[in-house]
C-alpha cells in the first residue's frame, strides 16, 4: 500500500491483523498518531511508515513488537523522546528515525542490539553526549547528523569494521580526519558543516567512495593527486574550505562522477582536468576561487550546470564553448573576461540561465541570442556593451529575468509578448540612452543617461542561494538528476547504500529503504 497517496489516520483495526509479518505504508499522506493497538501485531517483522505526516510521541506499547526486525519511521513529524520500551525489540536490524522531531538525549542502549546494522537518527533534536559507548552491534550504516556532537570524531566508531556509510554532518566536530577513518573502505562519508581542520590524507581516496561531502569545514592544503583513484565517485563536494593550489588533473579519472563542487576555496592556476566527453558529469561548480587563464572547455559534452563565477578568468570567451550544447545553466559572472561574445554562444539551444555580468565584455549583444529559445534568465549587467539591444530578444518567449544595466546600450528596447513584461527600470539603468515602454521613456526624446534608482544588491555567491531561486526559475528537469540536486541543495542527503544480505538470515521486504 505504499506510494498510493493514502490519507487519514492509522485505524485501530490494524491491531486485529495479528498474523501480519509485513506492513508497508511509506510515502503516503497518513497523519495523526501511531495507535497503541499496532503493538498487537506480535508477528510483525517489517514496519515501514516513513514519508508520511505522522505526529505525536511513539506509544510506549511499540516495544511489544518483539519480533520486529526493520522499523522505518523516518521523514515524519514524530516527537518526544525515544521510548525505553524499544529496548525490548531484541531482534531489530534496521532502526531509522531520521528527520523527525524527536528530542532529548540519545540513549546508549541503542548500541546494545546484537543484530542492529543500520542506525539512522539524524535531523532530529537529539543530542549524543560524549559518553563512553561500547557498541555490541556491528553497524554498516550510521547517521548522527545534527546530533550536537563535539570534540573529535568519536573513537568508538573505529571499531565498527563493517561500516560502509557514515554521516556526521552538521555537528561541532573538530580536529583532523583520523587515520583510521581515512583507511576505512567507505562508500559514503558526509562530514559537512563541522569545524574539521588539516589536510586530506592521500590514502583517503583509495577507498571506493560513491559520495564524499566535506564542505564547510576548515580543511586546507593541496588536494592529493591520489584523488583520481576514487574511480567509483559519484558526488564529490569539498566547497567552503581553504584548499589551495591547482585542481588535480587526475579528477578526470572519475568516470562515474556526476556532481563536482569545489567552490569557495583558494584553488588557483590555469590548467584543468580534461574530462572524457562521454563522462556522466553534469554539474560542476568551481566558483569563488582564484582560477585564471581562458575559460576552460574541457568538460563532458553532457554538462548541464557550469558555474565558474568569481574567479580570475580573462581573455575572450572561447568559440568552442558552444560544443557543450546540453548546457542549461552557465554562470561566469565576476571575472575579467573581455572581448566580444562569440555568435556561437547563441547555439546553446538548451540554455535556460546565462550570467555574464561584472566582466569586461564589449561590443554588441549578438543577434544570435534570439535563438536561445529556452532562455529564462539573462544577466549581462556591468560590462561595456554598446549599440542597440538586438530585436531578436523579442523571440525569447520563456524569458522571466533580464538585467542589462550598467552598459553603454542605446536606442529602443525591443517589444514583444515577453519583453514587454521586462519592465523593471533597474534592469536598464546606467546605459547611454535607452527608450521604450518598459522604462516609460518615449523614443521621441531620449535622455542621455537614465538615472539609476537603486542599484540591485548582487546575488550571493554561495551555490545554495543561487540554486534555490535560479533553479526554481529555470525549471530544472525532473528525474534522477533533479532529485539528487534538490536533496543536495537543502542540505539533507539521505543516501542509503544497500548493505546486502546478512549472514544470520535474509532480511524481509527492502522496498523503499535503500533508494533515494
Amino acid at each position: 500500500m505504499s506510494d498510493n497517496l493514502i490519507e487519514g489516520t492509522l485505524g485501530t483495526n490494524f491491531g486485529n491483523l495479528t498474523n501480519l509479518h509485513c506492513l508497508s505504508l511509506f510515502n503516503n499522506k497518513i497523519s495523526g498518531a501511531i495507535p497503541p493497538s499496532l503493538s498487537n501485531l506480535k508477528s510483525l517483522e517489517y514496519l515501514n511508515l516513513q514519508e508520511n505526516f505522522l505526529t505525536m510521541e511513539l506509544p510506549t506499547e511499540i516495544g511489544n513488537l518483539s519480533n520486529i526486525r526493520w522499523l522505518l519511521l523516518c521523514n515524519n513529524n514524530l516527537s518526544g523522546e525515544i521510548p525505553p520500551s524499544i529496548q525490548k525489540m531484541e531482534q531489530v536490524e534496521v532502526l531509522d528515525l531520521e528527520n523527525n522531531l524527536f528530542a532529548g538525549e540519545i540513549p546508549t542502549w541503542l548500541f546494545d542490539f546484537n543484530y542492529l546494522f543500520y542506525l539512522s537518527l539524524g535531523e532530529n533534536k537529539l543530542v549524543l553526549k560524549n559518553a563512553r559507548i561500547a557498541p555490541r552491534c556491528m553497524l554498516m550504516r550510521l547517521s548522527l547528523r545534527s546530533c550536537n556532537l563535539s570534540g573529535q570524531i568519536p573513537i568508538w566508531i573505529s571499531n565498527q569494521t563493517d561500516l560502509t556509510f557514515l554521516d556526521l554532518s552538521n555537528n561541532n566536530l573538530e580536529g583532523t580526519l583520523p587515520q583510521w577513518l581515512a583507511q576505512r573502505d567507505l562508500s559514503g562519508l558526509l562530514l559537512s558543516n563541522n569545524k574539521l581542520s588539516g589536510s586530506l590524507p592521500p590514502h583517503l581516496f583509495q577507498s571506493q567512495f560513491n559520495f564524499l561531502i566535506l564542505s564547510n569545514n576548515n580543511l586546507l592544503g593541496l588536494l592529493p593527486d591520489t584523488i583520481g583513484q576514487a574511480t567509483k565517485m559519484i558526488i564529490l563536494r569539498l566547497s567552503g574550505n581553504n584548499f589551495s593550489g591547482p585542481i588535480p588533473t587526475s579528477i578526470s579519472n572519475m568516470l562515474e562522477l556526476m556532481l563536482l563542487d569545489l567552490s569557495s576555496n583558494r584553488f588557483s592556476g590555469n590548467k584543468f582536468p580534461v574530462f572524457n566527453p562521454k563522462s556522466s558529469l553534469f554539474f560542476i561548480d568551481l566558483s569563488s576561487n582564484k582560477l585564471s587563464g581562458q575559460v576552460p572547455t574541457t568538460f563532458p559534452l553532457g554538462i548541464k550546470v557550469l558555474v565558474l563565477s568569481q574567479n580570475e578568468f580573462y581573455h575572450v570567451l572561447p568559440q568552442n564553448l558552444s560544443n557543450l550544447n546540453q548546457m542549461e545553466y552557465l554562470d561566469l559572472h565576476s571575472n575579467n573576461i573581455g572581448g566580444e561574445i562569440p555568435n556561437s554562444l547563441g547555439e546553446l539551444k538548451n540554455l535556460k540561465s546565462l550570467n555574464l555580468s561584472q566582466n569586461k565584455l564589449s561590443g554588441r549583444i549578438p543577434l544570435s541570442f534570439g535563438g536561445l529559445q529556452s532562455l529564462e534568465s539573462l544577466d549581462l549587467s556591468h560590462n561595456n556593451f554598446f549599440g542597440e539591444i538586438p530585436c531578436t530578444l523579442a523571440n525569447l518567449f520563456e524569458l522571466s529575468y533580464l538585467d542589462l544595466s550598467n552598459n553603454k546600450l542605446e536606442g529602443r528596447i525591443p517589444s514583444g509578448p515577453q519583453m514587454d513584461r521586462m519592465n523593471d527600470p533597474n534592469s536598464y539603468a546606467n546605459n547611454s540612452g535607452l527608450c521604450g515602454m518598459q522604462i516609460k521613456v518615449s523614443c521621441e526624446k531620449v535622455p542621455s543617461a537614465p538615472k539609476l534608482k537603486e542599484e540591485k544588491t548582487k546575488k550571493s555567491n554561495s551555490w545554495e542561494i543561487w540554486f534555490s531561486w535560479e533553479m526554481a526559475v529555470i525549471g530544472y528537469p525532473s528525474g534522477f538528476l533533479s532529485t539528487v540536486l534538490v536533496m543536495y541543495v537543502i542540505g539533507y542527503f539521505n543516501i542509503t547504500p544497500q548493505p546486502g544480505r546478512r549472514k544470520r538470515r535474509r532480511s524481509p521486504v527492502r522496498h523503499g529503504l535503500f533508494g533515494f
